[in-house]
C-alpha cells in the first residue's frame, strides 16, 4: 500500500476518524486507541503478503523479553550482571540480524560464493521474497534492547506495555521505510495520552501535501529518464551519464524525503513528532555535513551503534580511518544486497577519510574573503560536493550492471564520450528547477520549514494546496513504488 496511491488515502482516512474517536476509550485498562492503531499497522504491513508479519512479531517478541530479562539483571545486580546483560542483548541482535541476514543477503553471499570458486547451476541459492521494510524495523527494534543494555532507558512491562512496544515497532507511518525511531524519542510519545490539535493537524497535512507533490511531480517523472539512461544494454553517452546522474540525484532525494515528509504528516495528524530526516542535503559544503543532512535516522543510527562502539575517532588516526570504513561499508550494504551499494560505502568511507584527512591542511591555509567572494567560493564548494556526491549515485543507481560495466559509465561520464544530447536538460528544468527553488526559499527564512508555514495566513495556504494538488494529480507520472522500499 504506496503512500501515493488511491487505497492509502482511503485507508488512512478511515484510520485518521477512528483514532481519534477512540482517544478517550479504555478496555480493561487498555487504551482501546493504541490497540486500534496497532492493528491497523499490522493491516497496512499485511497488505502487501500478510505472512510477512510473522517477522515483526518475532523480533518485537524477542526483544521485548530481552528487554525485560537485561533489566532483570540490572535490578538484581550482582558479579554476573554483565555476562547476563550481554546474553540478552546478543539474543536481540543475533535474532534480528539473522532475520534480516537471510532474507536480504543470503542470495547475495551465495551467488559470490559460487562466482569465487567457479560455481554454476545457483545451485546454493534459495527463492526469497524480501520483505518490505526489514531493514528500518529491525534497526529500529535493535537500539531498543542496545539503549537498555546500556542503562539509558527501562523497559515497558505488562501487556499494556508489551501492546506499546508492539506499535512503535510497528507504526505504519514509519514502518516501511523510516525514518528509523528511537524507543526513547517514540514509545513515551505512544504511551502518553493524546488530544487533537489543529495546529498539528495543519502541520501535518502540509507536511503530506508538499511530500505526495516531491515523490508524484518530481521523483515520478524523472524516474522515466534515470531508468531508460541506466538500463541494462543501453549505451548512453558521457553527457547521458551525466544528466542522468543529475537527475538521479534529483530523484532518489524528492522520493525519499517525500517518503519521509508524508510519514511525519500522518504522525503529527495523530499527535505523534517523528525525526526529521532531511536537511537540504546538496547545500553540504563537505562530506562529513552531507551525511548530517541525509537520511539523519541511519547516519545516526550508524554513529551510535556502530562507529562509537568500535571505537570512533578516540583511538588515533588508522583506527578512526578503519571505524570509518567498517562503518560506511556495511552503511553501503545495509541499502541492498548487491556489489554496486557495496562500491557507494567503500566510495563514501573514502571521501569521509580523505576530507579527515585533508581538513587540518585546509584549515591552516583558509584565507579571509570579503563578503562577495566569500559567498562565489560558499557555492563554489556546494557545487563541488554536489558533484562528490553525484559520483556516488552513479555507483547506487547502476544496479543493473556489472562492476566493469560500472567503472565503463565512470570513463564515459569523465571522458564526456558521444554526442551531447540538450534535450535532456528539459526534464530538469521542469521538474527539478521548482524543486530547488522551494528548497532556496526555505534556506533563505533561515528557519525549520512549519515555523515558516504556521503564520502564513489560511487563504495562501488554500492557493498553495490548490498548486500542489495540481502538480501531484494532474501533471504527476503514474504512480511508482519508493526507492526505499526495496531496502
Amino acid at each position: 500500500m504506496w503512500f501515493n496511491s488511491f487505497d492509502f488515502a482511503v485507508f488512512f482516512v478511515i484510520v485518521l476518524g477512528l483514532y481519534w474517536l477512540f482517544q478517550r476509550w479504555r478496555r480493561h485498562g487498555l487504551r482501546v486507541q493504541n490497540l486500534m492503531l496497532l492493528a491497523a499497522s499490522y493491516f497496512f504491513y499485511g497488505y502487501w503478503d500478510w505472512r510477512f508479519l510473522s517477522l515483526i512479531l518475532i523480533s518485537t517478541v524477542v526483544d521485548y523479553v530481552a528487554g525485560l530479562r537485561m533489566q532483570a539483571a540490572i535490578d538484581e545486580g550482582g558479579p554476573d550482571k554483565d555476562r547476563r546483560k550481554r546474553r540478552w542483548v546478543t539474543a536481540s541482535i543475533v535474532t534480528n540480524l539473522g532475520l534480516l541476514g537471510f532474507f536480504k543477503y543470503f542470495n547475495f553471499f551465495a551467488g559470490s560464493f559460487e562466482a569465487a570458486f567457479g560455481a554454476t547451476g545457483e545451485w546454493l541459492r534459495l527463492d526469497i521474497v524480501l520483505p518490505v521494510g526489514i531493514s528500518f524495523y529491525t534497526f529500529q527494534t535493535m537500539s531498543y534492547t542496545i539503549d537498555i543494555y546500556r542503562e539509558r532507558m527501562k523497559p515497558v512491562r505488562g501487556l499494556g506495555g508489551f501492546l506499546d512496544f508492539a506499535l512503535f515497532v510497528a507504526f505504519f507511518p514509519q514502518l516501511v521505510a523510516g525514518p528509523i525511531e528511537r524507543a526513547s524519542s517514540l514509545l513515551p510519545q505512544i504511551r502518553a495520552q493524546r488530544r487533537f490539535s489543529l495546529d498539528q493537524f495543519g502541520d501535518g497535512l502540509h507536511l503530506i501535501f508538499w511530500g505526495l507533490v516531491k515523490k508524484v511531480f518530481v521523483a515520478d517523472n524523472l524516474a522515466p529518464y534515470v531508468d531508460e539512461i541506466f538500463a541494462a544494454g543501453a549505451n548512453p553517452t558521457g553527457f547521458a551519464i551525466i544528466a542522468g546522474v543529475w537527475m538521479f540525484a534529483f530523484q532518489i532525494y524528492c522520493d525519499f524525503s517525500g517518503y519521509s515528509n508524508i510519514a511525519r504528516g500522518c504522525a503529527k495528524c495523530m499527535g505523534i513528532d517523528i525525526r526529521v530526516n532531511f536537511k537540504h542535503p546538496y547545500i553540504s559544503t563537505n562530506p562529513r555535513e552531507f551525511w548530517q543532512r541525509w537520511h539523519i535516522t541511519l547516519s545516526t543510527w550508524l554513529r551510535d551503534y556502530l562507529y562509537i562502539p568500535l571505537g570512533g575517532n578516540r583511538q588515533g588516526k588508522a583506527k578512526t580511518y578503519r571505524n570509518l570504513s567498517i562503518t560506511m561499508l556495511l552503511g553501503g550494504l545495509w541499502h541492498g544486497a548487491q556489489w554496486n551499494f557495496v562500491f557507494w560505502g567503500a566510495y563514501h568511507g573514502a571521501v569521509l577519510m580523505l576530507h579527515r584527512a585533508l581538513r587540518p591542511v585546509l584549515e591552516r591555509v583558509r584565507v579571509p574573503l570579503p563578503g562577495a567572494a566569500r559567498k562565489a567560493w560558499h557555492l563554489v564548494k556546494m557545487l563541488f560536493m554536489f558533484h562528490v556526491v553525484c559520483l556516488g549515485w552513479l555507483f547506487f543507481r547502476a544496479q543493473d550492471h556489472s562492476a566493469g560495466e560500472i567503472w565503463e559509465l565512470v570513463r564515459r561520464a569523465f571522458t564526456l564520450h558521444g554526442a551531447v544530447d540538450w534535450s535532456l536538460a528539459r526534464p530538469l528544468v521542469i521538474y527539478a528547477v521548482p524543486l530547488l527553488l522551494v528548497d532556496l526559499a526555505q534556506i533563505a527564512a533561515g528557519r525549520e520549514e512549519l515555523h515558516r508555514v504556521r503564520p502564513v495566513p489560511a487563504w495562501a495556504k488554500c492557493v498553495a494546496y490548490s498548486i500542489f494538488f495540481y502538480l501531484f494529480a494532474f501533471q504527476g507520472a503514474t504512480a511508482e513504488s519508493f526507492i526505499y522500499f526495496q531496502f
